[in-house]
């Protein structure tokens, strides 16, 4: 599988240190507070068990799930809830863990979402940041790194489900992605 990458962008190292940067901002920002972290099913959850381990403070979890690629490596622009929170956030301070945005509309329809149900504040924290695909505006509070337009795998990411468990953030070749 790792030979399907045609760079490594991010090494195992430089993930490692960053969440650990990015946990040391949270805790500084929401000291005294209660924090519940929403996972995005399924690309972030090697990011969120990463950010959770460098979290030294209570916190609750909850997941949430939406399609808008499918097999391919562009997005349909459709954004669809596959899996709702199980718990209530009404007064709570949420805090939504993402393992990418590019064109903000998935970020945008979960915020909407979010927002209705009332927490108490809202923020993003995103692993990868892919600001030259964006159409629609979303605040992110913390991001991991800004990458390059090009389709990535690995630390969850996948193409076509493959590819979750590598332990780097890689560009996916053009031959194995059939881009």
């Amino acid at each position: 599988m790792q030979e399907d990458a045609a760079e490594v962008l991010i090494a195992p190292a430089d993930l490692h240190r960053r969440t650990v940067e990015l946990a040391r901002q949270i805790e500084a920002d929401y000291a005294g507070r209660d924090l519940v972290l929403i996972c995005v099913l399924k690309g972030a959850i090697m990011f969120l068990v990463d950010l959770m381990k460098e979290l030294h403070r209570p916190l609750e979890v909850d997941f949430m799930a939406v399609a808008s690629y499918g097999a391919s490596t562009a997005s349909s622009g459709v954004v669809r809830l596959t899996k709702d929170l199980d718990m209530s956030i009404q007064g709570r301070h949420v805090l939504i863990v993402e393992d990418i945005i590019d064109s903000g509309r998935t970020l945008q329809y979960l915020t909407e979402i979010l927002k209705l149900r009332q927490p108490a504040s809202l923020r993003i924290c995103t692993l990868l940041d892919k600001r030259a695909r964006r159409e629609v505006d979303v605040p992110v509070d913390y991001v991991g790194f800004v990458i390059p337009n090009k389709f990535v795998i690995g630390y969850g990411l996948d193409y076509n489900e493959v590819y979750r468990n590598l332990p780097f953030v890689g560009v996916l070749k053009q031959e194995c992605g059939n881009m």
